[in-house]
């Protein structure tokens, strides 16, 4: 019979090469998929190459000889107990914490390989095997068995919510039930790159000013505390009639009626705070805290921006395989996690239900712009998916833009607020520190 040389993915995902003889290729094949192999090539071996490879080499010994005078069970290195260091090791390695750089390094992967075809468990399996920290190994072998045993991947990392951030999850979830896995890690990766570079800006411009505002509090405090008194001390000790300034000598009683009566602003503190959580955590309050998000100040028009571009991406995603407008409506709104905006889509559904426009609750709700829900309109008199297409090209440019104009504002916004704080420091410390430096209130004291 010929023989044939075979490679074929098994159960795990793993390539399996072998060589056997068989009748035919086509039995070799359904005794491949009778063994729950899938074929991937198939070549038959010639009759030439078969007989070179018996020829014995001169020189060499046959493996099979020199195994059987080889004791299996003595080779390689003897096994001995881990050391207390090694122990150490394994106990920070396994509690390691996971952060972005890993899951942004495991999208990436994740992205490449289903880019090569590989399979789900494949994938995962390759990606194991990589992964140097042990806690998100761990999480991942979790995913790699809920994916063996038929479930899909977004059902895993639901239970690690402290690891996928809601939105990442949601963007799996909708390329598994749309089929478009791949264009959803892409996605996932532009998102989370996205959102390193908005951070990595935001702690560029906040972390020093907010040093200098901590800096200048601190100084503020303890001139009042210290230095304000020891002026003081030295005014009444020479008997002069000059005072301090009278925004020094207020905010000194200020600040000492509240040390003194500190129990008063702690609790009205924590009563307002848990107020704020409890309504918060109301439907109703939910839901205007989730509106204020679109309509604060500086970053509210960006985080609308983020949420109706991933709603749009998502919804291109499910019309590009066959989804009616309802149905990816329907998948698409799990990648936002906004009250106003899933109400809005909500709404659209129920409209397209009594046959009117689901483009209508975005226009009424007066958050987006009429260039967007115009080319929503257009798309649907022509084709929305090409529409579409151009609608998500123009948000990136849009949300660019937006960004650019934020690491603008930010700027002066925080350099306001420092000044302010370092103008009050001068009328408060300072200016009672030059009034003793000069030296003027000794005229006052000797009566000149």
């Amino acid at each position: 019979m010929p023989t044939y040389l075979y490679k074929a993915v098994n159960k795990s995902g793993l390539i399996v090469r072998n060589k056997v003889e068989a009748a035919s290729r086509q039995s070799l094949i359904k005794s491949l998929k009778g063994s729950d192999l899938l074929p991937i090539t198939i070549e038959q071996v010639s009759y030439r190459s078969m007989q070179r490879q018996k020829k014995r080499k001169k020189n060499t010994t046959d493996i099979q000889e020199i195994m059987k005078h080889v004791n299996t069970t003595q080779i390689g290195p003897k096994s001995k107990a881990p050391s207390a260091k090694e122990k150490i090791n394994l106990y920070f390695a396994k509690s390691e914490r996971i952060t972005q750089r890993d899951l942004t390094i495991f999208t990436q992967d994740f992205y490449l390989l289903k880019k090569a075809n590989f399979n789900n468990i494949h994938a995962l399996s390759t990606i194991i095997e990589s992964t140097e920290n042990l806690s998100f190994r761990g999480i991942l072998e979790d995913i790699l068995a809920g994916v063996e045993a038929g479930e899909n991947m977004y059902t895993t990392m639901e239970y690690y919510s402290n690891v996928f951030p809601y939105i990442y999850i949601n963007m799996i979830k909708v390329g598994e039930l749309s089929g478009s896995l791949t264009n959803s890690l892409e996605q996932a990766v532009k998102y989370l790159d996205d959102t390193a570079a908005l951070n990595k800006k935001l702690r560029n411009i906040l972390i020093p000013n907010l040093a200098q505002f901590l800096l200048l509090i601190v100084m503020l405090l303890v001139g009042t505390l210290f230095a304000i008194p020891a002026i003081q001390g030295v005014f009444d000790e020479l008997g002069t009639k000059d005072s301090l300034p009278a925004i020094t000598l207020w905010f000194s009683d200020f600040l000492n009626g509240l040390i003194a009566h500190w129990y008063v602003p702690v609790t009205v503190i924590l009563a307002v705070a848990a107020g704020i959580i409890f309504y918060i955590n109301t439907p109703k309050g939910k839901y205007n805290f989730h509106y204020f998000k679109y309509k604060m100040p500086v970053f509210g028009e960006l985080i609308y921006a983020l949420d109706f571009s991933r709603l749009m991406k998502a919804m291109l995603l499910n019309l590009k395989n066959g989804m009616r407008i309802q149905e990816a409506l329907e998948v698409s709104k799990n990648v936002v996690n906004n009250y106003v905006m899933l109400s809005i889509i909500e709404t659209s559904m129920n409209n397209i239900l009594i046959g009117s426009s689901w483009i209508e609750p975005f226009e009424k709700a007066g958050l987006s712009s009429a260039m967007i829900t115009e080319m929503l309109n257009i798309g649907m008199q022509s084709d929305l998916t090409e529409m579409m297409e151009k609608l998500v090209d123009y948000m990136e440019i849009d949300i660019d833009n937006i960004m650019s104009k934020i690491m603008k504002a930010l700027p002066q916004i925080v350099y306001a607020i420092v000044g302010a704080v370092l103008i009050f420091f001068v009328l408060v410390v300072l200016a009672p520190c030059i009034q003793v430096y000069m030296g003027n209130f000794l005229f006052s004291a000797y009566g000149v």
